[in-house]
């Protein structure tokens, strides 16, 4: 529901789709390459306990826990349980016996529930290999010890709410046949060629609705086996013809391109989505493992700095700031939490030029008020597509932006943490989006249907995001790709993950119609070089 206007509202109406062209004549290109955290633990930045509510120690406990678990370190997070011993048991073999690899585990909103007793709600997503993820909620309880400390109060429910002594789960797969896929030229492409094709591939099994290979998890009953209900199924009914390979919208120099990208990035978690412009059309895929999840698809993570392009438009949007206004950009503001800038930088009288190309987090959240709390989600699903369901001919995961529960989580969220959840794909389409003004449904086959519905950005407003972009580029933290040929626009992000993991970094950039993300440390120091090389060896756009 929309609950706020916009100072210039131009009414552009929905986008017309332009014709399809052929890989000879790639006028106007985006790419996005991005790195999957390693442990993919979201912790959140809000909102944070006052004094009257749980106590900090048992929430940063089960934190701690999520963390560990999410991370695979298994007899870590057992040794906070009350039962050390079962929970190890119990947790290697619920992600071994169902195929679970880089589960994502986001704690919610704790509430005291008895004297001594606190519990924390979480999200689990858990990625099943090679099929999906599997996504429920369940509670952590904690108990205070005798000797003050908190521990996670062990239950197997604690891992999902309907595991018990006479139930279990049982993963089943339908095996499906290779699926054969052609590029936009026609050239073969496979798992052996392109090796970080292999999530993607899978999933083509199943035609433009992505069906891909089938399986599901079951409940069943411990003592005869017999399911008693089915608690996740993946994949849809296989429409991919027997007497033809699957053409798809991928161009074979952009993908090999790619995986050298990534392959000269020293083998950690990363992702990479290049499309164009123009039309949405995907070029090029990459996921290092390739494990079989799509990180570049399906992964949700917070973008962090990149999503101020989206932050950005929304106050361009409304006139709520121009470039050359002083918004000043002091080294730490407390709302709630503490924020700082990357290495604690501090840019004092920066105009909001500055604060974008050099990535100020302290100014973006000291210009919060000047949104509603629900806004940056309107912006972002209206002109950006972001939040509505998009049909790529795979499965997908089409970006979260909820409304902020609090002014620390709405401070979070303007510089992209927070509970705002993106992946390479999403931040391919901004980036497009943003430098063309029209939002077009990526897709990697043809024939898929787009039942989006966007605005396109007012030209102003597109001119505007042009130019601060391009200054990243020529004098901001996205100068590593200042030596490359062409008018490269680019923004940088850093997005915390936990306290005892990396931090994702993030590259966005635009050449003619480009646009990249990858993850790392931070966006320019470790995302930056594999954005470069990946732009020094694609072909021309």
């Amino acid at each position: 529901m929309d609950t706020h206007t916009h100072a210039d509202p131009t009414p552009y109406g929905r986008p017309r789709r332009r014709p399809r062209r052929t890989a000879g004549a790639l006028a106007a290109v985006a790419v996005v390459a991005a790195v999957a955290a390693g442990g993919a633990y979201a912790a959140g930045l809000g909102p944070f306990a006052d004094e009257d509510g749980p106590d900090p120690e048992a929430v940063a406990e089960a934190r701690a826990f999520l963390a560990d678990w999410a991370a695979g370190r298994l007899p870590e997070a057992a040794a906070r349980t009350t039962a050390p011993d079962r929970a190890r048991q119990v947790l290697r073999s619920f992600t071994a016996g169902l195929d679970i690899t880089g589960p994502k585990l986001v704690a919610e909103d704790p509430e005291e529930t008895g004297e001594g007793t606190v519990t924390v709600p979480f999200t689990a997503r858990m990625p099943v290999t090679g099929l999906g993820t599997w996504t429920y909620t369940s509670e952590l309880p904690l108990r205070e010890q005798n000797d003050g400390a908190w521990k996670v109060d062990w239950r197997l429910s604690l891992v999902h709410p309907r595991l018990g002594d006479g139930h279990k789960f049982r993963l089943e797969r339908e095996e499906t046949g290779p699926v054969r896929a052609l590029d936009r030229d026609g050239e073969t492409l496979s798992a052996g060629t392109h090796p970080s094709l292999a999530p993607v591939l899978a999933r083509l099994a199943g035609g433009p609705d992505g069906g891909g290979p089938r399986g599901a998890v079951h409940l069943v009953d411990r003592a005869t086996g017999e399911v008693v209900r089915t608690e996740a199924s993946f994949g849809g009914r296989t429409t991919a013809k027997d007497d033809g390979p699957v053409r798809t919208t991928l161009d074979a120099g952009w993908q090999a391109a790619a995986e050298r990208a990534l392959g000269e990035a020293g083998g950690k978690n990363a992702a990479l989505v290049a499309l164009r412009v123009d039309d949405g059309e995907i070029l090029a895929v990459a996921n290092t493992p390739a494990s079989g999840f799509n990180r570049a698809l399906s992964g949700t993570y917070a973008p962090g700095s990149t999503w101020k392009i989206v932050t950005s438009s929304a106050l361009l949007l409304k006139g709520a700031v121009a470039p050359d206004d002083v918004v000043d950009c002091p080294r730490y503001l407390t709302v709630g939490k503490r924020f700082q800038n990357v290495e604690t930088s501090e840019h004092r009288g920066a105009t909001f030029r500055e604060a974008f190309t050099e990535s100020c987090n302290t100014a973006f959240i000291g210009l919060r008020g000047k949104l509603g709390d629900g806004e940056l989600g309107d912006v972002a699903r209206r002109y950006f597509g972001v939040g509505q369901t998009w049909h790529v001919g795979v499965p997908s995961y089409d970006g979260s932006v909820p409304v902020p529960r609090d002014e620390t989580e709405k401070a979070a969220s303007m510089i992209g943490q927070g509970r705002v959840q993106a992946n390479p794909l999403i931040m391919a389409s901004v980036t497009a989006t943003a430098v063309s003004g029209t939002f077009h449904q990526p897709s990697l086959v043809a024939g898929t249907e787009d039942t989006t519905a966007t605005t396109p950005l007012p030209p102003r407003v597109v001119a505007q995001l042009r130019e601060l972009t391009r200054a990243t580029v020529t004098g901001g933290t996205a100068r590593v790709l200042a030596g490359l040929p062409g008018e490269i626009g680019a923004k940088t992000g850093t997005a915390e993950v936990s306290d005892d993991q990396e931090n994702n970094g993030w590259m966005v950039a635009h050449r003619g119609g480009v646009a990249v993300v990858e993850e790392g440390v931070t966006g320019g120091g470790s995302a930056g070089p594999v954005l470069r090389d990946l732009l020094a060896a694609a072909p021309a756009s």
